[in-house]
């Protein structure tokens, strides 16, 4: 079974980075306009959240490639 590269392995940490700057965008838009810090921050968590769903479900409906069926075929067999 073949170990899965870096970027497999970080994948979801830049899924995450991606959020977090979508959330950070956010609350400092928020936070220029109202100047509260409690909106920035509670703008940052909702953005942040929506965020991560949104790139979750979007990865979810994706097809696997050719490359990842084999893999995912690989794997079923192994584990019989």
């Amino acid at each position: 079974m073949q170990k899965p590269s870096l970027r497999e392995r970080l994948r979801p940490f830049e899924l995450l980075g991606i959020s977090a700057v979508i959330g950070l965008f956010t609350g400092l838009v928020i936070l220029l306009t109202t100047r509260e810090w409690w909106l920035a921050g509670v703008g940052f968590g909702v953005a942040f959240i929506f965020a991560v769903m949104s790139i979750a479900l979007l990865a979810l409906s994706a097809k696997p490639n050719a490359a990842e069926r084999s893999d995912l075929d690989e794997q079923d067999r192994a584990g019989h």
